[in-house]
């Protein structure tokens, strides 16, 4: 694995000149501009503050980007993630989600030792789709508080909100103006100028020069450190074995969206380049940035497709583009701490309401919908309710689960028809009355206990038959249970004077009738490759 990323590495770096340096360096300023709001914003939505969110930035800019799967990935805190933090702040503290990020970097580390990367491929994707809708309904209401100006209490999005019923709901009007300016501004900026300048900076500037010109009392971020080493971060002395007991439910949450998040990012960018991730590497990356990040007080980092695409588009050559990134972002820490220190709550919380809503993969679900997909549209309301009102992790437990119960519905259609003998139709002579009481029996399916009774039905239908044969070339498995139905239809049958034949019997099934006996119960003589060479053999 190793011998493979220095591999990577040097094709990356082959042919390196000062012209690709420039092209890194630009694209990672413009990156570091689309990040810097982001940043500040989920590190505030996460239950954190400000500093975390940027300084989770920084230091997965450098750390994961250097070890990646790919030189396109930028990693730094998301939305999803922040999502799932609230309860952890709630229920633990930062120094419990210090901890939660430094058992997910294990994790992670773990599943990218043991090649795990495969794994987000069993998920399927209406699951995943609707998982990202729960996460953005999430972040929505989890920033009402800072949208509005108000307090509440709870350990999760929902909670917070059914709290204003005993807590009261007065608006601070002007942090609510404040919050629609920063939205309008972002949905009507014109798209060809976000793609030199993100609205969502412009906005924040915008709303933060308002806010301290005209003196307004609403709630800001507060002091930015200046500083990698702020006094609120990972203490060894809070390692402790009832708390990692604690943690290890969120832990394992954390990692699992670190995985989905970092290998749909770079499954994405990956159709954008031409460069394949590889995925197992990344999740070494992500796991040991996150090990690292808790010691600087960030909170969990995984990839950003939206700060990845915006690279990529912004011509980046190297794994040198998220460096200069962190490099960016951390200039802006020390030049622009005490602005940034002012900048209001709602404005940001402004952010998150329109990222929420964008990070819908709103094509996917007009896909699912307008085509009236009913096992992908249940799929989807369930794992986005699940994501909702319970983890992250019995979601996608839930999630698939659905999957699995909309595959086995339809497994469960099993098709048997009965045809009687036409020997005219294959060219044969049936005038003294052969084949009028012989019959086919098509099937095609998996049979399997479920699908039993199907099969019992029509071969009730077969009583005043003498020849039957059955037809089988649509049949991919057979369980023991249908089998063991054949094996006592053919004992009934000719013990009674009739005629049991088979044919068109894919390999697997055989081998699977040969272990049940009734190959050998039949005898070889009694299968057949095709129906036509039945009855021209018994002609």
């Amino acid at each position: 694995m190793f011998a493979r990323y220095l591999n990577d590495l040097k094709k990356e770096f082959q042919g390196y000149n000062l012209s690709a340096l420039l092209k890194d360096l630009l694209a990672g300023l413009t990156v570091a501009a689309v990040a810097l709001p982001l940043a500040l914003a989920f590190g505030v939505s996460s239950g954190a503050d400000a500093a975390s969110g940027l300084i989770t930035a920084i230091v997965a800019g450098v750390c994961i980007s250097l070890l990646g799967g790919a030189f396109y990935q930028i990693s730094g805190p998301t939305g999803a993630m922040a999502a799932i933090l609230m309860s952890v702040v709630a229920n633990y503290q930062m120094q419990g989600v210090f901890l939660a990020t430094m058992m997910a970097g294990i994790l992670l580390l773990l599943a990218g030792i043991l090649h795990l990367g495969r794994l987000t491929t069993f998920i399927p994707a209406p699951v995943i789709t609707g998982f990202t809708s729960g996460i953005a309904v999430i972040i929505a209401l989890g920033q009402v508080d800072n949208f509005f100006g108000v307090t509440s209490q709870g350990d999760s999005a929902i909670a917070k909100l059914l709290s204003y019923r005993t807590l009261g709901f007065s608006p601070n009007w002007t942090a609510v103006g404040i919050g629609l300016f920063v939205v309008v501004f972002m949905l009507v900026f014109p798209k060809k100028w976000n793609s030199v300048v993100p609205a969502s900076l412009i906005g924040i500037v915008l709303a933060t020069a308002f806010a301290i010109s005209l003196g307004l009392d609403v709630p800001a971020v507060g002091e930015i450190p200046k500083t990698l080493f702020p006094e609120s971060r990972l203490s060894l002395s809070a390692v402790t074995l009832e708390r990692i007991n604690g943690l290890l439910g969120p832990a394992v949450s954390i990692a699992l969206l670190g995985m989905i998040e970092s290998l749909l990012c770079g499954a994405s960018a990956g159709r954008m380049t031409g460069v394949r991730l590889n995925s197992n590497q990344e999740l070494i990356a992500q796991g040991i940035g996150n090990i690292l990040v808790p010691f600087f007080g960030g909170i969990p980092a995984t990839a950003a497709i939206a700060r990845t695409s915006v690279a990529i588009k912004s011509g980046a050559k190297t794994r040198l583009t998220s460096v200069f990134h962190a490099v960016g972002l951390l200039l802006a820490m020390f030049a622009l701490g005490p602005v940034m220190s002012r900048i209001p709550l709602s404005a940001l919380a402004g952010v998150l309401m329109v990222t929420a809503w964008r990070m819908n993969e709103w094509h996917a679900i007009r896909y699912i919908f307008s085509h009236r997909f009913k096992g992908a549209m249940l799929q989807f309301f369930v794992t986005m309710v699940a994501t909702v009102l319970l983890d992250l992790t019995m979601a996608i437990v839930i999630g698939i689960a659905a999957g699995l119960l909309v595959f086995i519905s339809r497994s469960c259609s099993l098709e048997v028809t009965v045809e009687n003998v036409d020997l005219t139709r294959l060219g044969l002579d049936g005038g003294d009355g052969r084949g009028n009481d012989w019959a086919v029996v098509y099937i095609t399916g998996p049979m399997f206990f479920m699908t039993a009774d199907v099969i019992e039905q029509k071969l009730a239908e077969l009583a005043e038959k003498e020849l039957i044969i059955f037809s089988m070339r649509g049949v991919p498995s057979a369980d023991i249970t249908t089998t063991q139905m054949l094996i006592d239809y053919y004992r009934e049958a000719t013990a009674a004077g009739k005629r049991v034949l088979f044919s068109s019997i894919q390999p697997t099934v055989r081998r699977n009738f040969e272990r049940a006996g009734l190959v050998e119960i039949a005898g070889e003589d009694a299968f057949y490759f095709s129906v036509d060479r039945v009855l021209k053999n018994l002609l």
